[in-house]
């Protein structure tokens, strides 16, 4: 009969996995004592590790690591099966046999046998990195990792962070206030092998003098007043993950010496304790003050300086990258409208949007933020006018010398990068490093640009 066929065709093991070696995905399954007994073809191509260098050991052992990184569901090889999920999804970066990092979303479920018992799981892992490099050289990229921009700036911001993802040295940001520092080190760590362990952000500036070495370093019982129990820091608790050092350049000089005293160690001692303390983080700091200023007026150590800044990442002010304006705006509007169940966007008049490209944002993206929520409050979910704005905002007047974004356009470029990209206004914008509201405000008032496209 065709079933018993059917039937006898699957119960042959071959069969099987001829069938999912022609899979796009990579297949892994490993048992409750994470020994892998499945690696299809699509996980050697992806992995760079053969079926017979990792079949029958251990996955930690296999790979020289967990394959999931801190998001590893099997760290204890005694899991109990009770605590595991049915079946969870997230991202991973994969690091290569060859050392390469590969963008990958895994999902993992239980097998279980005819009793219902766990006997191991199954990931199946689609490797997304050739996709999201076409993004990037596309241009199609609008965000990354809650970071929104499409400004060449930004996107070798991006691009920085992927190239982070399978390395663990220290990161140091710079930037004005408000450019996002925080998002870009959470991102570092998304991207990373840590992700789905702690991301523990430190404001130094905010931290009372007196008791920032018991909140970075914890303290044990009786170390002083108040101190009734033991009581783990930052640091500790960061441990598998990040510590995010904001305002770095406003700790004391005491504890510049303790940190760096950590950074070389990777060790310290508890407020009042004699126990060393050994933890695994990875540090990412950053600062709005210019570091090597702070050096020579004697407020900051050069030694940890060089501990701290070995790769730099300077994020742009919002002056500089004004094309990402209207996007920026789009975003927070629908964010906006999210949180408060509106659909009502609300979008700024043709005069409210100059005004804001004109602006020069001396507090960046937070304060474009806040004006926004400023705005929808006046504006009771009509346009946005003029009128709504900051009185900052309506009554600056443009840099002298500064040229304006419709002042960048002319029939003739525009017409000419038209022409280039077949019409398309966006990529056209993009061409022109305007943003797009400003290319149709400019189409508006002088159509004569658009070219006649066959």
């Amino acid at each position: 009969m065709p079933e018993e066929k059917f039937a006898r065709l699957m119960a042959e093991k071959q069969n099987l996995i001829r069938i999912l070696d022609h899979l796009k995905e990579g297949i892994i399954a490993h048992d409750m004592e994470r020994r892998i007994f499945f690696f299809n073809h699509e996980a050697e191509h992806l992995t760079g590790y053969s079926r017979e260098e990792v079949l029958g050991k251990d996955c930690h052992e296999a790979f020289g690591e967990p394959f999931c990184g801190q998001q590893c569901l099997f760290e204890d090889k005694q899991q109990h099966p009770g605590e595991l999920p049915e079946h969870i999804e997230y991202p991973i970066n994969i690091l290569t046999k060859d050392g390469q990092t590969r963008k990958a979303e895994m999902s993992v479920s239980l097998i279980r046998d005819d009793s219902g018992q766990s006997v191991g799981v199954l990931a199946s892992i689609q490797d997304l990195t050739e996709m999201l490099n076409l993004r990037f050289k596309s241009g199609e990229l609008s965000g990354f990792d809650n970071i929104v921009g499409r400004d060449h700036k930004i996107l070798q911001i991006f691009q920085q962070i992927r190239d982070l993802a399978g390395y663990d040295y220290p990161v140091h940001i710079s930037g004005e206030t408000g450019t996002g520092k925080e998002l870009v080190a959470e991102a570092i760590h998304n991207e990373s092998r840590r992700a789905g362990a702690p991301f523990v952000p430190i404001n130094c500036g905010a931290l009372p003098e007196g008791l920032i070495e018991s909140e970075l370093f914890g303290h044990v019982r009786g170390a002083f007043s108040g101190a009734i129990r033991d009581k783990k820091g930052r640091f500790e608790l960061a441990h598998g993950g990040t510590v995010f050092l904001d305002e770095v350049a406003e700790l004391s000089n005491q504890m510049q010496v303790k940190l760096l005293r950590f950074l070389q160690t990777g060790k310290f001692e508890k407020v009042g304790g004699e126990k060393t303390v050994s933890v695994d983080t990875r540090i990412i700091s950053a600062t709005n003050k210019d570091l090597k200023k702070e050096i020579k007026n004697g407020t900051f150590r050069e030694d940890l300086y060089y501990r701290l800044n070995v790769i730099p990442i300077h994020l742009p002010p919002l002056r500089e990258r004004r094309n990402d304006i209207p996007l920026l705006i789009e975003h927070f509007l629908r964010q906006s409208a999210a949180e408060h169940g509106s659909s009502q966007l609300g979008g700024p008049s043709r005069e409210a949007l100059a005004l804001m490209m004109d602006y020069e944002w001396p507090g960046n993206v937070r304060q474009l933020q806040n004006v926004l929520q400023f705005a929808m409050v006046r504006c009771g979910g009509r346009a946005i006018r003029p009128s709504d704005l900051p009185m900052e905002l309506r009554t600056r007047k443009p840099s002298p010398g500064r040229r304006g974004p419709e002042k960048k356009l002319d029939v003739q470029n525009v017409r000419a990068a038209l022409e280039k990209t077949g019409g398309n206004k966006v990529k056209a914008a993009r061409l022109l490093e305007v943003g797009r509201a400003t290319l149709y405000r400019f189409i508006k008032d002088y159509p004569e640009a658009v070219p006649e496209i066959e």
